[in-house]
């Protein structure tokens, strides 16, 4: 197994519902453990950057305007394939869809409000991780 970090974002929809402590339990219960974390509020242009990969389609809008609606908790997570494990943790993104027990089964309000962030990939991930620390943040 490889040990891999991957990036979590815990989405407005769900902290401004308290749930974050409830979200990391369930990301610690599944082996990964959280090495940086910090709660902030993206600006228009931080999370039209961040979601830059999708400024082509047609969610690009209201994904930007969703999470700037209030705060998220983004965080570094590391485990045994990190990236492959919090996808799973996570759920399908359509809550409708995903597994009972993960996370946007349990959490999510919608396709849209599903709670929820993960990176997709390892190359992704390290991406992500940069774009919200910086080196000395990470305490793994």
């Amino acid at each position: 197994m490889t040990t891999q970090r991957t990036l979590s974002i815990i989405k407005p929809d769900a902290t401004r519902r308290n749930l974050t402590g409830a979200i990391n339990m369930k990301i610690e219960e599944n082996g990964l453990r959280i090495i940086a974390q910090k709660r902030i509020s993206l600006t228009q242009d931080q999370a039209g950057k961040f979601y830059d990969v999708h400024k082509e389609r047609p969610f690009y809008g209201e994904l930007v305007e969703f999470m700037t609606s209030g705060p998220v908790v983004v965080q570094v997570l590391e485990g045994d394939e990190a990236v492959a494990k919090y996808r799973d943790v996570m759920g399908n993104t359509n809550p409708a869809n995903a597994e009972p027990g993960t996370i946007r089964a349990e959490y999510a309000e919608n396709i849209g409000a599903n709670s929820v962030h993960g990176s997709d990939s390892s190359e992704n991930a390290e991406r992500e991780i940069d774009f919200f620390f910086s080196e000395i943040e990470l305490v793994g």
